[in-house]
């Protein structure tokens, strides 16, 4: 898709490439000596995995985490030769070729991803580098204790595999107090004794700011590179990474009792004005927030009024001067007044869902944020 520029796009989002490198070094400082790796999966959360990537690198970052093997391959020509490619995912049946002629790493997440590498390796007649995901207590992937058994048991599972880390992912890192995490560590450290000499990462971001045993040789840090709060509860001690400025398509004054947008679920209890602006759910606005979040104009909260549609949503403005208040003029979703984890709490979710939805219809700015 064509990305529209700022001169015709109905909002703007800008990205500060600056602030993520700050967040990335904040992190470093943190964990250190542990090294940080950048997630960079989903397009680096929606803010452009290129630009992020290609950022981070030139601040020294030389390990980067996709989910898909397309995604590693699309950052392949954008990082430096000595950059490391790792894929969450692992590998498809079949795309074992693609990846070792690249040079990307998998993570191999199960005994049948163990052999088919390892294979591969075989016919190559030589030593392929792989990361080893262990389930620690999150039951999604990695292998289970059994597996890590059987493993060790018949060590010909790993011929041809030169393993280059040992991984594990904590279910509940955003919560500090939560007993599963000194669960996992403690069930992470009896697994990778079995694999002695292999650097080894359990943490995300959330897991930087736990104490320091979680945070081992390698910390992966994704949402608070890009300004999430890493513990899930607002202020976020991250800087703040994007704005998003919306213009107003056209404005209205109501008469008491006028309904508004489908289904008429707001309905005026006094004269009142109404800004629309667009930005719908089609550019990740999410419809959860209908009747619930806000935006700013001047820096005065004004409400989503009504349901949130595909393409453009309905604001209560009475009250904002007239002045801040003609088609065009820019209203704030996302910046100063308004966190990503605010937007994300009053629709229920995350921010990881908040970021990853931001539209290909935004026009894209990267530098610093404005004031």
């Amino acid at each position: 898709m064509i990305r529209p520029d700022s001169r015709i796009a109905a909002a703007l989002l800008r990205i500060d490439p600056d602030a993520i490198i700050a967040n990335y070094r904040s992190i470093a400082e943190r964990v250190a000596p542990a090294r940080v790796a950048a997630v960079v999966k989903a397009d680096a959360y929606g803010l452009g995995a290129a630009r992020v990537a290609g950022a981070l690198a030139e601040a020294g970052c030389r390990a980067f985490f996709v989910a898909h093997l397309f995604e590693a391959v699309a950052l392949k020509e954008v990082l430096p030769h000595d950059a490391a490619l790792y894929v969450l995912n692992g590998l498809q049946p079949g795309s074992e070729p693609d990846c070792a002629v690249l040079g990307i790493v998998p993570v191999l997440n199960a005994l049948d991803q163990v052999d088919r590498w390892a294979a591969h390796a075989r016919a190559l007649g030589r030593d392929l580098p792989a990361v080893l995901q262990v389930d620690s207590g999150m039951a999604r992937l990695g292998l289970s204790a059994a597996d890590v058994a059987a493993l060790c048991n018949s060590p010909e599972h790993l011929a041809g595999i030169r393993l280059t880390l040992l991984m594990s992912h904590l279910a509940c890192a955003d919560d500090p107090h939560a007993g599963a995490n000194a669960a996992q560590l403690g069930v992470f450290d009896g697994l990778a004794a079995r694999f002695p000499g292999v650097p080894r990462a359990l943490s995300n971001s959330g897991g930087a700011f736990l104490d320091r045993p979680f945070h081992f040789d390698w910390v992966r840090a994704g949402i608070a590179l890009y300004g999430g709060a890493p513990e899930g509860r607002a202020p976020s001690p991250m800087r703040p990474v994007l704005s998003l400025l919306a213009r107003i398509i056209q404005v209205r004054d109501l008469p008491a009792g006028t309904g508004v947008g489908y289904g008429h679920s707001f309905t005026a209890e006094r004269p009142t004005r109404i800004a629309t602006i667009g930005v719908g759910y089609a550019d990740g606005w999410l419809r959860a927030l209908s009747n619930r979040g806000s935006a700013f104009i001047g820096g005065r909260r004004v409400p989503i009024a009504g349901r949130i549609s595909m393409d453009s949503m309905t604001l209560d403005a009475t009250g904002v001067p007239e002045t801040l208040l003609t088609p065009g003029s820019l209203v704030e979703l996302i910046g100063p007044h308004q966190s990503l984890d605010d937007v994300a709490a009053d629709a229920g979710t995350i921010a990881y869902e908040i970021l990853t939805q931001l539209s290909a219809r935004y026009a894209r700015e990267y530098g610093a944020l404005l004031p």
